[in-house]
């Protein structure tokens, strides 16, 4: 099947976004090549029954759900960094990728007497006890880069991250324009059971369904594991073989080894479209290698700033926004040039 030209694609990506957000409010610095894709959630809270005295320094813990994960480890470094410019203190707790180690770092942080936990979960219905548990010592719960179930809400004072619903949409909007005629793809998807799995795929299926192109099987990982995307590509291979004309990988370094499997079957990737998620060092380097034609990145520096900032403004008695959506970017071989080459 004849691909559309990837430039052209490039081009309708940001007309469309372009059309899609007339209207919206500023733009973060970035103006031009970032797009913001997430609205704020209304709802507010105010924990200042629970807070200490404005402007007292206060110890912070960031529960990382994996410190293997790169985009995680990146983060826990940037909380420990920018903390003191908040007047706050950070401790980092590193769950491994274990659904029951992370509920005991909720618990062990809840025992050093913390002022704040912040929680990137690795199953998000295991995790909500352990937030109940911080929640009714008085400590306050920022929920970091993916959320608590819906209905779950009460358990954290703010969430901050992408939209991954959105994401999901991206992803498929990019299939859509790229492969006009239809085409037939794969999805390869992240850890199962990871708030960031479900809604990429959640927003994603319905989306491409809804269109003539075809996903022939969609499997997601146990882990954010590249060698583990590797393994679920080698059997799609053997699966279908060259009737595979795209993939769509939850997460850049999943991708590289969907990438690496595909070399390794002989296959064509400058020939097939490739998406991923994150706007990682190796999905930026695909992108500029030409072995990948999107990745939908996130920007972890504002997550990780934002989040204190609210942590701050919290335990100082302040009401906040409880949901706050940080732009995603679209990066693309045309728009390549205008990114920051990430640091993670």
């Amino acid at each position: 099947m004849k691909l559309v030209s990837k430039r052209i694609i490039g081009v309708l990506l940001v007309f469309v976004m372009v059309i899609a957000l007339a209207g919206c409010g500023d733009k973060t610095e970035e103006a031009a090549e970032v797009t913001e894709v997430g609205t704020v959630e209304e709802t507010e809270t105010n924990a200042e029954a629970t807070v200490a005295e404005t402007g007292d320094e206060a110890t912070i813990a960031f529960i990382c759900a994996d410190m293997g994960n790169p985009s995680q480890a990146y983060a826990a470094s940037l909380f420990e960094t920018y903390a003191k410019d908040y007047n706050l203190k950070a401790v980092v707790f590193n769950a491994a990728g274990d659904a029951q180690l992370e509920a005991s770092s909720v618990q062990q942080a809840i025992a050093q007497g913390v002022s704040a936990i912040y929680v990137n979960p690795n199953d998000i219905n295991a995790i909500l006890p352990a937030l109940q548990e911080a929640k009714d010592a008085g400590i306050i719960v920022g929920m970091f880069s993916s959320d608590v179930p819906v209905g779950s809400e009460d358990l954290r004072d703010f969430f901050v991250g992408v939209d991954d619903n959105q994401a999901g949409v991206e992803a498929a909007n990019a299939f859509i324009a790229n492969f006009p005629d239809g085409a037939k793809i794969v999805e390869v998807g992240g850890q199962a059971g990871h708030d960031a799995q479900i809604k990429r795929h959640g927003a994603f299926e319905p989306v491409i369904s809804n269109s003539n192109i075809e996903v022939l099987d969609s499997q997601a990982c146990d882990q954010w594991s590249t060698d583990q995307a590797l393994a679920i590509m080698d059997d799609f291979i053997v699966k279908y073989g060259d009737d595979i004309e795209g993939v769509f990988c939850h997460w850049d370094g999943g991708l590289t080894g969907v990438i690496q499997a595909l070399d390794a079957a002989g296959m064509d990737t400058k020939g097939m479209f490739l998406v991923g998620i994150d706007g990682s060092q190796s999905g930026v380097q695909q992108v500029m290698d030409g072995t990948q034609d999107l990745t939908i990145g996130q920007d972890f520096m504002e997550m990780s700033k934002k989040s204190l900032e609210l942590t701050r403004a919290v335990l100082d008695g302040e009401t906040v926004t409880t949901q706050n959506f940080i732009p995603l970017m679209l990066v693309t071989p045309e728009t390549i040039d205008d990114f920051t080459f990430p640091e993670w």
